[in-house]
Formats: structure tokens, C-alpha cells, sequence
């Protein structure tokens, strides 16, 4: 079963094209790499399949839904995190699980129980009433994305989630995601890091708009006889003619 379909999904601004008739599916519970260069359209691509912004041409449907006529749905049953950090700075850490709870629809009992669920497996137990910005940046990654999935999405997409964090703390955030994909959840992974390329179940590297490459890491490296993600990547992207 599949979580994505997409099919020659495009988006124009004006002459310009940013995804060019891209075509990829993703399972139920994979995880799915996007990869790319600043420019190469994955941003572009991503805000489509949330629902963010309207396909110029082409088909797409996120957790059975279509992104031309039901948006809404979409965002109702999807996860988001943000490489900017998603999370209010001037409120506790309960205060964001309740907003965003309530956000997502849940009723008070569900923000209570998942909220003590979430509260417990990321060791927080006596933090609740620290203001977010208080926390260090790991601590604040792990626990937006443990927030944007509180409400149990189909889908969770993140966009370059592990900025700026620490390996350590990038290793944590990433069995996070292992413990959600295996409860069946999707992710949908953008990423700088090529090691993180190496943790997902398939990728998918876009040059100037294109799919350039789409299998599972290993099977990437053996067919182009690299040794590393990094090295696939770069062979890849020095194909690019756009800049930023």
C-alpha cells in the first residue's frame, strides 16, 4: 500500500520551473529520503504534497487524498516539522503539547495521556514547565517532532529536521524516527546529511527539478561503484546548471 503517489507533478513560477513532472511512490511506513541541493525543487516539492502550494500539472495524492481538491484532508493527516524549528519559544513544554494538541484536534483526555506518554519517553519528568527556549536545540528538535506526531498522522514529513544539531544528538533524533516508521507511520525525510541517507529505506535525489536517482542507498552505491551516500550525491549534483 502506498502513502504517496505521485505522478509528473510539476510547479512553474512564471517561466521558471521548479519541479519538473517528477514521478515516485512511498510505502506505508518507509523511510523516505528527498534529497538535493539548495535550488534543486525538493522544498518545492514537499509544500506540495502538504498541501501547501497548488501543482501546476500532474497528479499527487498523500494518504489517499488528492493535493488539487482535498488539501484540507491532507494537512488534517499529516505530520510537519520544519528545519526553522516549529515549536513556540515563550511557552513550556506543556503549554506547546497542549496548543498543538488541541491544534491537531484532540480531545483533553488525548492531549493528557499522549502528552504524559510524550513527557515520559523523552525523559522530560519534571521539565514541564521550562520555557522551550530554555532547552538545548537537541532537546528542542526531539521534542517537536515527538509533538508533531502526538495526534498519530498517516505521514510525517520533515524538512532537514537535524540542522545545526550535534551527531550524537542526530543518532537520537533518528531512533525517534525508527520508533515512528515502526508503528507504521511514514516518514518523509529532506536532509543535508548523507550519513542520514544511509538510515532510510529509499531515496530519492533531486538536480535542477529532476529525479536523478531513486533506489535504496546500497543498491545506489553498488550500481554507481561508490562507496558512500556522499559520494552518490556529489557525482549527482555536479550535474546541476541552476544556483540557488
Amino acid at each position: 500500500m502506498f502513502s504517496i503517489e505521485v505522478e509528473s507533478l510539476t510547479k512553474k513560477f512564471g517561466s521558471f520551473t521548479a519541479v519538473n513532472s517528477i514521478t515516485f511512490t512511498v510505502k506505508s511506513g518507509e523511510i523516505f529520503g528527498f534529497l538535493g541541493a539548495n535550488g534543486a525543487g525538493k522544498t518545492t516539492a514537499m509544500r506540495m504534497l502538504c498541501g501547501l502550494s497548488r501543482p501546476t500539472s500532474g497528479q499527487a495524492s498523500v494518504a489517499g487524498f488528492d493535493v488539487y481538491r482535498q488539501a484540507e484532508e491532507i494537512k488534517q493527516r499529516i505530520g510537519y516539522m520544519s528545519q526553522k524549528f516549529s515549536l513556540y519559544a515563550d511557552l513550556t513544554v506543556l503549554e506547546n503539547i497542549e496548543f498543538y494538541g488541541g491544534i491537531y484536534g484532540l480531545t483533553r483526555g488525548e492531549i493528557k495521556d499522549r502528552g504524559e506518554e510524550l513527557i515520559e519517553r523523552l525523559d522530560l519528568r519534571g521539565e514541564e514547565e521550562i520555557m522551550v527556549a530554555e532547552l538545548p536545540l537537541g532537546w528542542k528538535q526531539k521534542l517537536a517532532f515527538s509533538i508533531a506526531i502526538m495526534h498519530r498522522p498517516s505521514i510525517v514529513f520533515l524538512d532537514e529536521p537535524t540542522g545545526g544539531v550535534d551527531p550524537l544528538t542526530r543518532r537520537q533524533f533518528w531512533e525517534l524516527i525508527y520508533e515512528a516508521a515502526a508503528t507504521g507511520i511514514t516518514i518523509f525525510v529532506t536532509t543535508h546529511y548523507m550519513d542520514e541517507a544511509e538510515y532510510c529505506d529509499r531515496v530519492a535525489i533531486m538536480v535542477d527539478g529532476n529525479i536523478r536517482a531513486l533506489d535504496a542507498p546500497e543498491k545506489l552505491k553498488r550500481d554507481m561503484g561508490l562507496a558512500t551516500m556522499e559520494r552518490v550525491f556529489y557525482s549527482l549534483a555536479r550535474e546541476a546548471t541552476r544556483g540557488d
